[in-house]
């Protein structure tokens, strides 16, 4: 969604009517995950993608007349087998995607949040009769109770806060009364890769990161180290120490802490900062050894275990790595893997 926002600003500012489309439902495999994203406004002109581009065309002509109707609704594509091959899609190649009128007002409360880099879901009613009612839940909200009782009372609250931790989209069935289904789309920071420590290893860790769509930030006090002519392609260099610059960061939930300086001076203020913010993934290069090391140096600022045993050590997944371009892949994959709520070997 944050990709579109200044397409949609555009349109709106032009008055143009829009229409959003999500994917609601996925069977087998596809190019598009759960909650992908187009919208398509009163001129037929479209962003976003909710496939390989087989069911896009059909989209538009449904978007088309949703902006005329007003009246949202969930609708099925199926692919042939062929064609569900060559984009992705799973045999029998069926999506179901939600479309619905895109608000101006609701554009701007998502382009705000977005913008402010919250971590919030939208509960959203894809069947029955509410379906297109939808509501907001930030996880930094307190009482969610009252906003969501009537839409999903049946969901444990507990379970509400592990998919806003996750980070993932859910659809949910809801039996009784009505057969109600609600999609519980979710609305992540911007996702930032953190390097402590500009050592060789960072160098091609930046360029996986940036190509898999993280913004880049590499810290390091020393000049040597961090300089331009070893990382050109960094979105930022930071010469400072780990933890100065990590406290005033603004590490959220879409923050993702590598620290591989391998140098006690830097990782153990880089893990304490690490472990005393809301990163979603926190990991440290080194043997059993050295973390040990870590670890107490962790304990003596005060760092709970339960906040150690958020920290992935040694960092990465087993690939047998040699080299820094090897290991730099196995952080990354573990990296993506966490990302998208699959088990990592710690």
């Amino acid at each position: 969604m944050r990709e579109l926002l200044p397409t949609l600003q555009n349109w709106f500012d032009a008055g143009h009517k829009v229409a959003m489309a999500t994917v609601a439902k996925v069977y087998g495999s596809a190019p598009r995950s759960l909650g992908a994203k187009m919208v398509v406004n009163d001129a037929g002109m479209m962003a976003g993608s909710v496939s390989g581009g087989c069911v896009e065309g059909a989209v538009v002509a449904e978007a088309l007349e949703i902006i005329k109707s007003q009246k949202p609704r969930l609708v099925g594509y199926g692919v042939s087998d062929e064609l569900a091959f060559s984009v992705g899609l799973a045999c029998g190649g069926i999506i179901e995607v939600f479309i619905e009128p895109l608000e101006p007002a609701m554009f701007k409360q998502m382009q705000v949040d977005l913008l402010a880099e919250r971590l919030f879901a939208r509960f959203l009613v894809l069947t029955g009769k509410d379906t297109g009612k939808s509501e907001f839940l930030f996880a930094d909200q307190k009482d969610t109770s009252a906003k969501l009782s009537d839409m999903v009372p049946e969901l444990p609250h507990e379970q509400i806060d592990e998919l806003l931790r996750a980070q993932l989209p859910k659809r949910i069935s809801f039996p009784k009364p009505e057969g109600k289904e609600v999609l519980i789309d979710i609305f992540n920071p911007r996702i930032r890769l953190f390097i402590v420590g500009a050592v060789h290893i960072a160098i091609p860790l930046v360029q996986y990161a940036r190509v898999l769509g993280f913004y880049t930030i590499v810290i390091d006090p020393r000049k040597s180290f961090a300089n331009p002519e070893r990382f050109p392609m960094v979105d930022e260099l930071v010469l400072q120490w780990p933890d100065e610059y990590l406290q005033k960061a603004g590490i959220n939930e879409g923050s993702y802490i590598a620290v591989i300086s391998h140098d006690e001076k830097l990782d153990i203020p880089g893990l304490t900062a690490a472990c005393r913010s809301k990163a979603h993934y926190i990991g440290a290069l080194g043997s059993k050894k050295t973390f040990a090391k870590n670890v107490a140096g962790l304990r003596e600022n005060g760092i709970s275990e339960e906040d150690i045993a958020r920290i992935y050590s040694p960092i990465g997944i087993s690939l047998g790595a040699h080299g820094p371009e090897e290991i730099a892949l196995a952080i990354m994959a573990q990296v993506v893997a966490v990302k998208n709520g699959v088990p990592a070997s710690r």
